[in-house]
């Protein structure tokens, strides 16, 4: 078990329940990255040549070999396992994945970090910076803090695909809640089941400035179709969870002779609410 665990940069502290995490020297970084790549590039070429069930088992390895702390590789190869399991129409699966892809991309670098409460602890954009380690340990935390206009850019080309294919896995999945998902967002909708990372969904997609135009063109299609869609579903499943009540009422009623279509439902005009009426029939 340790053995494992510090082959990906882990140290397991038995004295509590936390993990602490080490880094690799840069020379077994560079070397685990190295490998990581590889087989990343062979994981690539199976998904160019449609083999997505080969490419996901290579993905899976290129992030064994890739040391866990390095959140921006561990982004793009989920990012990558989500879109071979759109391509397999695995729409469960690929939301899965494209959300461990933003998770990581959200703890490299906060979309909603805290505000800061004490003059002089907010940095550029007025955001705290909560460092950890101490000595080299925190001297490397604010370098990493410090991310360059390139690897911002990336960050944010990412962070689009893996929103788009999360959104994309959940307009397949049909269903009211999914498409309610795809559309909303974090604040009016529903969070995704066992996922850390807020359900991020067209809306947010259509508020990038960057967003590719064939991307825009998608997630302007996808908002004007989502409300009758959405509409639908929950008629769909509202029917046929009256459906099954009934069903079930019919079963409790029918040795007293009645069943459940003898009660009606009035709504009073006036009021909005419902009156339940007993008609026996001849």
């Amino acid at each position: 078990m340790a053995e494992d665990a510090s082959k990906k940069g882990l140290k397991e502290d038995f004295s509590s329940d936390t993990t602490k995490v080490e880094r690799f020297s840069p020379e077994e970084e560079a070397s685990l990255l190295e490998e990581s790549n590889a087989q990343k590039a062979d994981a690539n070429k199976l998904f160019t040549s449609s083999r997505y069930s080969e490419a996901i088992g290579e993905y899976d390895k290129a992030l064994s070999s890739c040391p866990n702390y390095l959140e921006y590789e561990i982004a793009v190869l989920k990012s990558n396992i989500s879109a071979c399991h759109l391509k397999l129409e695995d729409w469960k699966a690929a939301v899965e994945s494209a959300t461990a892809s933003l998770d990581a991309l959200e703890r490299l670098q906060p979309t909603k970090a805290k505000k800061s409460t004490e003059p002089g602890d907010e940095g550029k954009d007025g955001t705290v910076v909560e460092i950890e380690g101490d000595g080299e340990d925190a001297v490397r935390e604010l370098a990493e803090l410090k991310l360059s206009d390139e690897r911002k850019v990336d960050l944010k080309r990412i962070r689009a695909k893996a929103l788009m294919r999360r959104a994309k896995g959940k307009m397949e999945q049909d269903g009211w809640g999914n498409l309610a998902g795809a559309e909303e967002g974090e604040n009016e909708c529903l969070y995704l089941e066992n996922s850390r990372s807020p359900c991020i969904d067209y809306k947010e997609l259509s508020k990038m400035p960057d967003l590719p135009v064939q991307d825009q063109k998608i997630v302007r299609a996808a908002l004007a179709t989502l409300p009758s869609r959405i509409n639908a579903a929950k008629d769909k499943e509202m029917g046929e969870m009256m459906g099954k009540l009934k069903e079930l009422g019919n079963g409790i009623l029918k040795p007293f002779g009645l069943s459940t279509d003898m009660f009606k439902m009035n709504k009073d005009p006036s009021t909005g609410g419902y009156n339940m009426s007993f008609d026996q029939g001849k």
